[in-house]
């Protein structure tokens, strides 16, 4: 067991009430401060089974190499927040690594990637409660909606009690939609244009407020269009690795000139870039953003 893996181990087994101190006095962010764009480090994957990265399989299995990076990309200047399940953002706030950002609570990681019942992706992370308790900003949700599964409905239904419930704590709901279909078993997320502007318009719809509730889009042909369909706040999705990291800056800078598009959720694509230095490729992206 290596350096950081070693101090988390010791903390949990002997003092686990540190996990709560340490939420208690992180100091926080400021999501919603004019003017600001958000950059946030996503390590939300390993949680649902997908440890896959860049053609590595076992990228992101190795839980001290994976919080190196992620503390590497979090030290990085323009670098302002993260989202992650209960483990990672207590890790990385036991590390020190979450002062003065905005972090996000991943609270739906039970559509284990590849998994028949993938669609029935159910709150088995954060709940409303413990994102308010945790003093974290605001909850992510990720809700595939495929008309062919009759789990679909639940899951609508699910996440608009979600939103109902952090809308009360005056926390931010951040909905991740996709319009998505079975092909060869396989869960595919459907990615024209149309298809991504019906599930923001979905998404959009869920609560009886939609006062704090963001989306995390995907960042494809035609964005300015795609971003006709919504009035509300919009991170855009970094994705998988790239084979050109210059040709995807470039894209997510574009992009992020539109008024909806208030920053960016990047995570593989950042923490295992191709050329493996994930401070470079950090500067690299600020720099154009």
């Amino acid at each position: 067991m290596t350096r950081l893996s070693a101090f988390l181990s010791a903390t949990r087994f002997a003092t686990p009430d540190a996990i709560a101190d340490a939420m208690r006095n992180r100091v926080p962010g400021d999501p919603a401060r004019e003017g600001r764009t958000l950059l946030v480090v996503a390590a939300d994957h390993p949680a649902r089974g997908a440890l896959s990265a860049g053609g590595n399989e076992s990228a992101m299995a190795s839980r001290e190499e994976l919080l190196e990076r992620c503390c590497t990309a979090l030290s990085r200047p323009g670098v302002n927040g993260f989202l992650g399940a209960p483990d990672m953002v207590e890790d990385l706030t036991l590390l020190g690594a979450l002062d003065g950002k905005t972090v996000f609570g991943s609270m739906n990681r039970s559509g284990l990637s590849g998994s028949v019942f993938e669609v029935d992706d159910r709150m088995t992370a954060y709940d409303a409660p413990g994102i308010v308790e945790s003093g974290i900003d605001g909850g992510k949700m990720l809700l595939r909606i495929a008309l062919g599964d009759p789990a679909t409905s639940a899951m609508l239904e699910r996440t608009s009690e979600a939103v109902n419930e952090l809308a009360e704590a005056q926390k931010i709901s951040l909905i991740e939609p996709f319009m998505s279909h079975r092909h060869r078993g396989a869960l595919i997320n459907d990615l024209t244009p149309e298809s991504v502007m019906r599930s923001m318009a979905i998404a959009s719809g869920l609560g009886r407020t939609s006062a704090r509730t963001w989306l995390k889009v995907p960042c494809i042909p035609e964005m300015e269009r795609v971003m006709t369909a919504t009035t509300l706040p919009c991170l855009l999705l970094g994705g998988e690795v790239s084979e050109d990291l210059d040709a995807s800056v470039h894209h997510w800078g574009t992009a992020m000139q539109l008024p909806g598009v208030k920053g960016l959720v990047i995570g593989r694509a950042l923490l295992f870039p191709r050329g493996d230095d994930v401070a470079a490729a950090v500067d690299k992206l600020v720099e154009v953003l």
